[in-house]
């Protein structure tokens, strides 16, 4: 079989395979990509928190109580949300918990897949309030409820496959520059012509989800740009250029927030519990 006939076999196969793995983030109703199981990255997401719990020092008391108490608000408004609005609840295979972790060197936070959540003491600097740290576990809470962990997954599973038939195409040229340079070429080209942007698709997506998600908890959302202004003047100015990173600019994060947060008010006010 000669090269031609094989890529128009192997893109009509991908194509096809993918036209029936589309799916929609929730709200949003952005097109993704799902062909990886949600319960097997729920399950490998588990295996690895319960490592991190064993390794790193865990902070309990008044501060943790209150990250459950936030995150207990909003996995019943979330759940609530979408079972007033009849549309199938995202969070219905979570098996929700809370850690955390005391490291005041990182101001970081993040959910696995399956709400599996981490918050460092060191952002805690950041936050400064329950406002403040409800914001950042919506956005965090908001990757594992639009499935970006899922997504991004199959998207790498999707691109394995095709930086081999550019290979094959190139004649494997590609390959040969690897071997030379010790360069990964393709995976280079990869992350920063399709990857990055399509993650900062899922950061600014967490963004807008997270307010809606604090918001609907009861939870002031005016603080969120607050907490974008405080991480700013923490880095001293110095990030990385936007065009290279997989999270948007601090200005235009904050920018896009305030463009948000009065729409986001109005429309998706506290939600009542019934």
């Amino acid at each position: 079989m000669n090269r031609r006939k094989f890529l128009s076999y192997v893109g009509c196969g991908c194509c096809g395979f993918i036209l029936n793995s589309c799916a929609t983030a929730p709200i949003t109703e952005r097109r993704q990509l799902k062909i990886i199981p949600e319960t097997k990255l729920n399950a490998q997401a588990a295996a690895i928190y319960e490592k991190v719990k064993k390794k790193e020092k865990l902070i309990t008391g008044s501060k943790l109580e209150e990250i459950k108490d936030i995150g207990k608000r909003m996995e019943n408004s979330i759940g609530e949300y979408f079972y007033q609005a009849n549309l199938s609840d995202p969070t219905a295979l979570f098996d929700w918990e809370y850690i955390l972790i005391d490291n005041k060197k990182i101001k970081n936070a993040w959910c696995m897949p399956g709400g599996k959540i981490a918050i460092y003491s060191g952002i805690l600097e950041v936050t400064k309030n329950t406002n403040g740290l409800a914001a950042v576990m919506g956005h965090e809470i908001a990757h594992a409820v639009a499935k970006h962990s899922v997504e991004r997954a199959s998207r790498g599973a999707v691109l394995n496959v095709s930086t081999q038939v550019i290979d094959i195409l190139s004649g494997g040229k590609l390959s040969t520059v690897n071997r030379t340079t010790g360069m990964n070429t393709i995976g280079l080209i990869s992350q920063l012509g399709i990857m990055n942007p399509f993650n900062r698709k899922q950061e600014s997506e967490a963004d807008y989800l997270g307010m809606i998600f604090s918001s609907l908890s009861g939870y002031d959302i005016r603080e969120t740009p607050k907490i974008w202004e405080r991480m700013k003047k923490t880095k001293k100015g110095k990030s990385t250029p936007e065009f290279m990173s997989t999270h948007p600019s601090a200005d235009n994060r904050i920018k896009k927030i305030n463009e948000w947060t009065n729409k986001i008010i109005l429309e998706y006010p506290p939600i009542k519990i019934s």
